[in-house]
């Protein structure tokens, strides 16, 4: 048995990765007796850890938000500025770090004070989001939606929201919440659609007032098991109206850093590659090439080539005396 203080760092640490936790599993967890964990959640509660207890057969723990801030050597405006910066982080302010952001912010609100999130809530709406692409940094979503999600993933419950779909078209969803994907600035929602029966992947900032329905569920096993590329495979069937071919004069390398996962770059030799990107209007593939900064040649669909042609005569027009 681990001593105590390190026993309750691990309680704390269960008790924030999950909703709600049955007596005799955490228990089982932490290798102690039920006696033993009802005096470590007593010490926790000491501490300022608001823990609530359900007793009889199905009884359990969960972690709540309280009156403040438990006892994190954090005053309120550090815990807003912690929140604040993880939702810039898992907006992709910081690449590589997105998921890892979200977790962490999910972790933060929950045990926030509703005060606080208020605060949270009123700098996002007048934060004015920046444009890439085409695409917000933060496609709209909102902190509290991605952590309504989020915590519906972690928790096995099913949610309940409104869609708009890529057409226009509006619903009501059904599912069981599998993972949270962040993709290109984007964050997309991996689920099994109970009326639809099968697995589908949601954009976030289409999704209308997440809602938690209390069911629980058991997580079903997704087809490849990764949820990142099940949402890149999707994203690639999406039937687009134009494929734009493009062979640069750059090494594969330094146009792949720019594209990403939005194209596919081949090799033709060490210095010139081929940029292949299915979209639905020529705004991105002009910039992408743009931004490389080298001699290229539109290969098709001829509509791209006169969209550059329109935008070089533009751009030198912008630079006439």
């Amino acid at each position: 048995m681990a001593n105590t203080s390190a026993r309750m760092l691990r309680l704390l640490s269960l008790l924030q990765t999950h909703r709600f936790w049955p007596g005799s599993e955490l228990a089982d967890r932490l290798e102690v007796s039920q006696r033993t964990l009802r005096r470590d959640v007593d010490r926790l509660r000491e501490l300022g850890y608001p823990v609530d207890a359900n007793r009889g057969v199905a009884g359990g723990y969960q972690l709540q938000s309280g009156a403040a801030m438990p006892p994190l050597l954090l005053d309120d405006e550090e815990a807003v500025a912690i929140a604040v910066g993880l939702r810039t982080a898992a907006g992709g302010a910081v690449d590589g770090i997105e998921e890892t952001s979200m977790r962490a912010l999910t972790k933060v609100i929950q045990v926030m004070p509703p005060r606080l999130r208020r605060r949270v809530e009123a700098l996002r709406s007048y934060t004015v989001p920046t444009f890439w692409g085409g695409t917000t940094t933060n496609a709209t979503v909102d902190a509290m939606s991605l952590t309504v999600i989020a915590s519906s993933c972690r928790d096995d419950e099913r949610l309940r929201f409104g869609y708009k779909t890529y057409d226009g078209d509006e619903s009501k969803r059904h599912v069981e919440p599998h993972r949270l994907v962040s993709l290109g600035r984007r964050w997309y929602l991996v689920a099994w659609d109970v009326e639809r029966h099968d697995w589908r992947t949601f954009r976030a900032d289409r999704m209308v007032d997440p809602k938690p329905t209390g069911a629980r569920f058991r997580q079903r096993d997704l087809p490849g098991g990764d949820a990142g590329a099940f949402v890149r495979d999707r994203l690639n069937q999406r039937p687009t109206q134009y494929e734009a071919i493009m062979e640069i004069k750059a090494p594969a390398k330094k146009v792949k850093e720019q594209v990403a996962h939005w194209g596919t770059v081949e090799p033709i030799t060490d210095e010139t590659c081929r940029l292949t990107m299915k979209v639905d209007s020529f705004e991105w593939p002009a910039m992408v090439v743009g931004v490389i900064g080298a001699e290229f040649t539109v290969v098709g669909p001829p509509e791209l080539k006169d969209y550059i042609r329109e935008m070089g005569k533009v751009l030198l027009r912008s630079t006439e005396d």
